[in-house]
């Protein structure tokens, strides 16, 4: 069932109206001197994780499951990242490593859910809560130092020079992936099969499709795609660990899979926004002359209270999947 005519255009309409905002604000700080370059760069690097985690939702919840356990994710996929890297002495192995990690932490909540019928947001916020604990741990366990671990430089997967400054090479994937998402979705029969396993499974089943490995799949490319986010962070962005390194990025992403109505494209763009928003806060806390006037603590708190105002206003005018968080037993 496709969505009305003018909820589509308001959408698009918002999505523009807040690129225009970004671009009028990037001229007036290149009018009076400041570098605006340099807040894009920052922008787009803390757009990758959430563009990757949101679009892979995206996938999952279009299949009918529902994974709230992206912080988790996250958090365990950037030690098995840097982990990795270190192995191998190579942050691209480490990023694929990341992305493996994530695919087998999808793969076993699919299993949990689709076959042990669990409740799905429990063993998302279970996976959370999970992580929370067990990352301390495995820094402890495999570097014998509580909460932080930096690693090599040369382990930092290189950036490239574009117009718009230097951007990394994730970040150019993480467009391409969900502009390929949207196109899965809507232009071949996998997809079409995925949307209906959300919308009508006992169709599928119907028509000789297998519900369970269609959720199942769906759950590990979701995986997969918050792992290389979560691997990103350190390898790509920070150049290290914390045990909270996250810091809340899983739960952005969901809400811009909410914001987006579970369309890849434009939980890309809400990630952007968002990112656009944290790199802001980054970008005010380290300019003299502004980090004297705008508090430290409240330019923290921007990206969360964007997210916050941006799930209030579209919460309830979203249609998600009808057999969404639903487990299906073949009869």
């Amino acid at each position: 069932m496709r969505r009305p005519r003018s909820s589509r255009a308001r959408r698009a309409v918002w999505i523009s109206v807040s690129l225009a905002a970004i671009a009028i604000f990037l001229y007036v700080l290149e009018y009076v001197g400041l570098q605006p370059i340099k807040l894009v760069e920052t922008g787009l690097l803390a757009m990758t994780p959430l563009a990757l985690a949101a679009v892979g939702e995206c996938i999952n919840e279009k299949a009918g499951t529902v994974n709230i356990g992206m912080e988790g994710i996250l958090l365990i996929t950037c030690v098995a990242g840097v982990y990795g890297a270190e192995i191998f002495d190579s942050g691209a192995i480490g990023l694929l490593i990341g992305a493996l990690a994530g695919a087998l932490i999808g793969f076993l909540f699919a299993v949990i859910c689709v076959y042990g019928l669990a409740n799905q947001v429990v063993a998302g916020m279970g996976l959370n809560v999970f992580a929370i604990g067990f990352v301390p741990f495995l820094l402890m366990a495999i570097w014998a130092f509580p909460g932080i671990h930096v690693f090599p430089r040369k382990l930092m997967v290189s950036t490239i020079s574009t117009p718009i400054g230097r951007v990394s090479p994730v970040t150019i994937a993480a467009i391409a992936i969900a502009i390929l998402a949207q196109l899965f979705l809507y232009k071949t029969l996998l997809g079409l099969r995925i949307r209906a396993a959300g919308e009508k499974p006992e169709a599928v089943d119907v028509a000789g499709a297998r519900v369970d490995y269609l959720r199942i799949f769906a759950c590990t490319l979701g995986g997969a795609l918050c792992g290389l986010g979560g691997a990103f962070m350190a390898l790509g962005w920070f150049g290290g660990i914390v045990k909270e390194i996250s810091a809340g990025r899983g739960y952005i992403a969901l809400a811009c899979v909410v914001f987006s109505g579970l369309e890849p494209l434009l939980a890309l763009a809400a990630a952007f926004i968002f990112g656009f928003v944290e790199g802001l806060a980054h970008w005010v806390a380290i300019v003299p002359g502004v980090k004297e006037v705008v508090p430290f603590y409240f330019v923290n708190m921007a990206p969360y209270i964007v997210t916050l105002l941006v799930v209030a206003g579209v919460i309830g005018k979203r249609r998600f999947p009808s057999a969404s968080g639903k487990p299906y037993i073949r009869e």
